[in-house]
């Protein structure tokens, strides 16, 4: 207490000048006649350059003798404690940004403090008075002095270091000599050897205390040296705390401190660092960095270290990516004027030389980075277009205020991509959207160039990027549908109707007129079919955008076969939509269209069609809606259609549990094999064995056993007497599929020697015929299917009615699929083979 009545804690008198070492401005003025230490320009570019390799921090709680040398900024010289009176005229940079001050609030609240709890309180004050020094002691004393003497088990320690975390900080805030705060600060942050997510809270809240008290100048000169100095400790708890603090104390330090050293520390652990938790606290940080730089010459970095940062392998990584740090820097982009000029442009431009040189693989993960990129965007794309908009003078909050319906936007991943947190209130928001709905309805776009950009130059190109996807990759078209639905919500029912679905419906063009046998090359078949159904026409779920989805995929499903052109573009939307049960009425509305048809090409798509449906139908659907469609089709006096319903009806084989159900599938499907107006039928003969072999592994095994094995028996017999050799070799080369498909699966012994063993004879007499090749595999499974069928009867006792999938040993079954392999890896390598010899 002596030391505290001494002359360095006089309170000045009112009207003393304030000594310049504690007010930082801007302006750097003071009427003290004494120099503030700062650093000089040069210091500062050798700071920006400087490449960050620090040796491990010592864990002793020993301080430092030469600490001060560690950090390359100015030379420390004396600072003298503040007081109570020179506290309020420190100055902290404030930025030249104009974020509102939500999102700036929003921003912040990713720090980690502690201030809840009563230790987080006394962190949190700075005691700078005699009789606040006396009032912490007599708080924090009564929780140390008990514990010292339990100071031996670890936890007491850990609790103890806790407490003394207030003391140190004041005493390193208010002594005055230099070199002992610096081993005061030192102290502070090896205090704990590995602290845990809690006491990294606590002394974070202390950083921040101090930086609060002391100004920008003590920050930069003793809390930022600590930092450095951990910045490659071996221990992730430690390099976690430097990450944290980097952000933390980001409004505390002069602006340029904030823009070259700090960034460049987070540049460097973010490249380096291997642990995921300290890399997404470094991704934190640099959003909250991103909220306060305000030098233009750091946007390249920036944007650099963006794309670093999405294709990170963590997910967590990303996520803190999508959650902070992008939307803080695409806050920055706007502000500078580039968001609509550099950022969107640059990340489409990526995805075009993506799938410009994907034509033979295409790079779904990087799709996926800037897709997701541009996606977390839309919110301040939005924000920008209100925000410039022609009535945006007008936005004043007066009288009540309109509501906002609580579906209008998506549910942001994030505060920060929240609309009403990055225009500033959801009162103003309010106001813009019942003047943006105004505008768009009554006035049009003229002179709003920020959403006449969207219209003429976004829109535009992402849908021919669109027309670019392979529509068979159902990740691209999900992604797309994501986008497209996102941007549609946010951008507004009115904007959808009127700039979306016009740009769209001007290149599909949807008219019988368009029909021609060259339409299979047609947009029709592109992936702008799906993303547009599931991703613009599914937005709004009102009974009139439902009919204006059931009629464009009738439309689609019309032109489609009646052109004969391919249907992956129909697939995959009833994929996509598919995956959500609340289209499955809806879907099924469209295909009871193509059931009723006059054209048998539209119900022979339609029956095509029930089979990627059937699985994701709840079995009261599939029983009440599409079983009785199928069952319809299955008599049409097309015999083409009949067949399309064979591999549906195989799929409800392999997902249906309801007896009865199976049971009218079964027979069903035994009249296309038993009737004998279907004897001859070569095409229907082929789909069913295809599809016994697509659905015969995951099929009800009673069905399997009882249906399936025994009629490829059936087959493979008949077809040992086809005379025609291009006919006899298509059926051997789908009952070689579906043989090969059902060799693992678990065959009783009976079944195995009267149905199983017999067909494979068959077979390979067709092989030995067609394809020698084939028929040594043939034999060697079929020998060794023998060998354990006979070792099964001898060991096993009578009435054993089971043989496991090992009837078929590893080794030749690796052996079968090798060469299987090496015999079906393309088509033509595959016909080849089945080559008669001549």
């Amino acid at each position: 207490m002596d030391i505290l009545k001494t002359e360095h804690f006089a309170t000045p008198a009112v009207g003393d000048s304030v000594q310049p070492s504690l007010v930082w401005s801007s302006q750097k003025d003071s009427e003290d006649n004494r120099q503030s230490p700062v650093v000089n320009s040069s210091d500062q570019e050798k700071t920006k350059d400087i490449h960050l390799e620090i040796p491990d921090a010592a864990d002793s709680f020993i301080p430092k003798e030469n600490s001060s040398g560690s950090f390359p900024t100015k030379e420390r010289e004396e600072l003298p404690p503040s007081s109570v009176s020179n506290k309020t005229t420190l100055h902290f940079d404030q930025p030249n940004r104009k974020l509102s001050p939500a999102f700036h609030q929003a921003l912040l609240s990713f720090c980690r403090m502690s201030a809840d709890s009563r230790l987080g309180s006394e962190v949190s004050r700075i005691a700078d008075s005699e009789k606040s020094v006396m009032l912490m002691l007599g708080r924090c004393l009564p929780h140390i002095v008990p514990n010292v003497l339990l100071a031996k088990r670890e936890r007491m320690v850990l609790h103890l270091c806790q407490e003394l975390i207030p003391l140190i900080l004041c005493t390193a805030c208010l002594h005055p000599e230099p070199k002992e705060r610096d081993q005061l600060l030192h102290i502070l942050f090896n205090l704990i050897k590995r602290p845990d997510d809690e006491q990294r809270q606590m002394i974070l809240t202390g950083c921040v205390a101090f930086a609060r008290h002391v100004g920008p100048t003590r920050v930069e000169a003793e809390l930022l040296p600590q930092c450095w100095e951990q910045i490659n400790h071996k221990y992730p708890e430690r390099r976690l705390l430097v990450a944290e603090s980097c952000g933390a104390l980001a409004p505390y330090l002069p602006k340029e401190i904030r823009s070259s050293l700090v960034l460049s520390m987070l540049q460097q652990m973010l490249m380096e660092d291997k642990a995921d938790l300290v890399r997404e606290a470094v991704i934190k940080s640099l959003g909250i960095i991103m909220g306060y730089i305000d030098d233009p010459d750091k946007y390249q970095q920036g944007f650099e270290l963006l794309l670093s940062a999405l294709g990170d392998p963590s997910e967590r990584v990303v996520s803190a990516t999508h959650q902070v740090f992008l939307p803080a820097y695409a806050a920055w982009t706007t502000e500078l004027g580039n968001l609509q000029s550099h950022l969107i442009p640059t990340l489409l431009n990526k995805i075009e030389k993506l799938l410009r040189e994907g034509e033979h693989g295409l790079d779904e993960h990087k799709l996926h980075m800037y897709l997701s990129a541009l996606q977390s965007l839309i919110p301040s794309l939005f924000a920008l277009v209100l925000q410039n908009a022609p009535f945006s003078s007008k936005a004043k909050l007066h009288g009540e205020v309109p509501h906002i319906e609580v579906t209008r936007f998506p549910r942001p991943m994030s505060p920060l991509q929240d609309v009403s947190t990055i225009i500033g209130s959801r009162e103003q928001l309010a106001v813009l959207l019942q003047l943006y709905d105004y505008q768009l309805e009554h006035e049009g776009t003229t002179g709003w160039e920020s959403l006449l950009w969207v219209v003429n130059q976004l829109l535009p190109q992402l849908i021919e990027i669109v027309g670019k996807i392979n529509v068979t990759s159902t990740a691209c078209v999900h992604e797309f549908s994501r986008f497209f639905w996102r941007l549609c919500r946010t951008f507004g029912k009115i904007f959808t109707n009127t700039k979306v679905k016009p740009q769209f419906q001007e290149i599909l063009r949807l008219s019988e007129e368009n029909i021609d046998s060259s339409a299979g090359n047609g947009v029709l078949t592109k992936a702008t079919v799906p993303i547009y159904a599931t991703g613009v026409l599914t937005c709004y779920i009102q009974e009139e955008d439902r009919k204006l989805l059931v009629g464009f995929l009738e439309d689609v499903m019309t032109l489609l076969s009646l052109s004969h052109a391919p249907l992956d573009s129909l697939k995959a939307s009833f994929v996509e939509l598919g995956a959500n049960p609340a289209y499955h009425e809806l879907l099924l509305t469209v295909l009871w269209y193509g059931v009723v048809h006059t054209s048998a090409l539209v119900r022979c798509t339609a029956a095509r069609m029930f089979e990627l449906l059937v699985k994701g139908v709840n079995e009261t659907l599939v029983a009440q809606r599409v079983v009785p469609a199928l069952i319809t089709l299955s008599s049409d006096p097309e015999i083409s259609v009949r067949i399309a319903t064979i591999p549906a009806f195989g799929t409800i084989m392999e997902t249906v549990i309801q007896r009865e159900l199976l049971e009218r599938v079964k027979m069903q499907l035994a009249s296309f094999l038993e009737d004998p107006q279907y004897q001859d039928q070569h095409s229907l003969h082929t789909e069913v064995i295809r599809t016994f072999g697509r659905v015969g592994p995951n099929a009800e095994p009673r069905f399997r056993d009882e249906f399936v094995i025994p009629h490829l028996h059936k087959l493979a017999l008949v077809n040992n007497l086809q005379i025609v050799d291009s006919k006899r070799l298509d059926i051997a080369t789908h009952l070689f599929e579906a043989y090969s498909a059902l060799s693992c699966c678990f065959i009783s012994e009976d079944l195995m020697v009267n149905h199983f063993l017999p067909g494979l004879r068959c077979l390979r007499t067709d092989m030995e015929h067609l394809s020698p090749e084939h028929e040594v595999i043939l034999s060697s499974m079929i020998k060794e299917c023998e060998q354990k069928v006979e070792n099964k009867t001898v060991q096993e006792p009578p009435g054993s009615m089971s043989i496991a999938a090992s009837l078929v040993s590893e080794d030749t079954k690796t052996k079968f699929l090798n060469k299987m392999g090496q015999l079906t890896t393309s088509g033509a390598m595959l016909a080849n083979v089945f080559q008669r010899k001549k």
